[in-house]
């Protein structure tokens, strides 16, 4: 008797509805574009999904006896710091970032490192031969010897010889070229990623193996398109920077075991991602003493305070509309500061062009770095410099006041290691906020013009 196969069927990911062929429109909720193809399981292999579940039970969770997790460690700190020690067995890790910013890079330097331990390695390349990978090795001085590879596309294949080889860690460079024959889509789309990466968790959960799944950037920003794969992982890091400077930022921004605010900091030059060990030093190390517009201060990224310059020009526009263009920060951010300055510090930013950027390449989001913003601009607006060894701290509000901010100790003791005088940091600490460091100048400050008035007085 043959045996029964899977077949594909397209289901609307908006209603639900499922259709034995591809249609553009969904006949249900109206959706255009809304069916993908998935694969229905056939009759066999559902009865013995049924067969292996009827014997699961509850159990009461106080009764459940913990065990400290044996990562799987790396050489790379940086890398383990964002990973919160390591790789958790049996977990899945999604790397993304844009092209040419170097993932593949750093998981082949994470993996020699691995090898060299004695682990088995085994490194799965659909867009590379095996002699490419070689030479990328010999490149960057790698110990690659013991390291596996396989060049497959194949989805079952590669599992296949996964449980020949039965890694201590498998990567997959990149999920977008994994298919299965079993769906006619083309590789690379919603339906062949998804599905290649189910069977690459159901493999890695059933054999405590962690596995690295790389994943290409769209011009939307997203991993594999509209995002079908950060709820199937566990952890989601984004290799974020400038393909032409040389700082990359590796950040997590899902981590079901550890944090989501660490981030590492890497170099770019000829032998590979080189870690940067004091990123501060690093981002503030090239100043200039009588420039207008620049202004230093301290941001928090989980556990480590990290001193940026952020640097602003303010020009008179030719332009009916003023721009307003940025780099590392947050474009609605720098409008809105931009009022209250103008609202409530009297500075004529109306018919003014602002460019702001953060230097090295870093992105940050955190509201501490207003105070900074607000004396860059002001700074360029009057052609004033600020003192070379002051730093900004404070989240401004609509108003103009000034906000307290957390771990406000922490950033001005990162400050006062590298040389830092005098902080201008808000009026009103946090209700958190320990001793603040004795060999700083603190500059209290209530409002915006005042900060901006300590900042530009000497």
């Amino acid at each position: 008797m043959a045996k029964a196969s899977a077949k594909s069927t397209y289901v609307c990911q908006q209603c639900g509805y499922v259709s034995p062929t591809m249609l553009g429109r969904c006949p249900s909720c109206r959706n255009w574009d809304s069916l993908v193809e998935t694969i229905a399981p056939s009759q066999s292999s559902g009865a013995r999904a049924t067969s292996r579940t009827t014997g699961a039970a509850p159990v009461r969770l106080g009764d459940l006896q913990t065990s400290t997790i044996a990562r799987l460690p790396v050489e790379i700190a940086e890398l383990n710091r964002v990973l919160g020690g390591g790789f958790v067995p049996g977990s899945l890790v999604l790397l993304g970032g844009d092209p040419g910013i170097g993932k593949s890079t750093l998981v082949l330097q994470a993996a020699t490192d691995i090898a060299r331990t004695g682990a088995s390695v085994l490194y799965v390349s659909g867009e590379e031969s095996a002699e490419q990978i070689k030479l990328r090795a010999d490149r960057t001085a790698l110990d690659h010897n013991t390291l596996l590879v396989l060049t497959e596309t194949d989805i079952s294949a590669v599992l296949a010889a996964a449980e020949r080889v039965r890694p201590a860690l498998l990567i997959v460079d990149s999920i977008q070229t994994m298919s299965t024959p079993e769906l006619e889509s083309a590789p690379g789309s919603v339906s062949q990623v998804r599905e290649s990466a189910a069977r690459v968790m159901s493999w890695a959960k059933s054999t405590g193996t962690p596995v690295v799944l790389i994943g290409h950037v769209t011009k939307e920003g997203a991993i594999a398109g509209p995002r079908v794969l950060e709820h199937l992982v566990d952890a989601v890091l984004y290799l974020e920077g400038d393909r032409y400077h040389q700082f990359r930022i590796l950040r997590g921004v899902k981590n079901r075991f550890g944090s989501t605010n660490e981030i590492g900091v890497f170099e770019m030059d000829n032998s590979g991602l080189v870690e940067v060990r004091h990123p501060s030093e690093a981002f503030v190390g090239d100043r200039n003493a009588n420039a207008a517009g620049s202004v230093v201060t301290v941001t928090l990224e989980g556990t480590r305070p990290i001193l940026i310059e952020l640097q602003a020009l303010v020009a008179s526009s030719a332009l009916e509309n003023p721009r307003r263009v940025v780099s590392g920060v947050d474009l609605n951010r720098i409008h809105l500061l931009a009022a209250v300055l103008q609202k409530r510090a009297s500075l004529s930013l109306g018919s003014q062009d602002i460019f702001v950027n953060v230097v090295g390449g870093l992105r940050v989001d955190e509201p501490a770095i207003d105070l900074a913003l607000a004396l860059a601009i002001g700074s360029s607006l009057k052609e004033r410099p600020v003192d070379l060894r002051t730093v900004a701290i404070g989240e401004i509000g609509l108003s103009g006041e000034i906000r307290a901010i957390s771990q406000l100790e922490r950033r001005l003791s990162e400050a006062q290691r590298l040389g830092y005088r005098r902080a201008i940091v808000p009026a009103t600490l946090g209700r958190r906020s320990g001793e603040l460091p004795s060999g700083l100048e603190i500059v209290r400050a209530q409002t915006v013009r005042e900060a901006i008035n300590a900042g530009l007085s000497e």
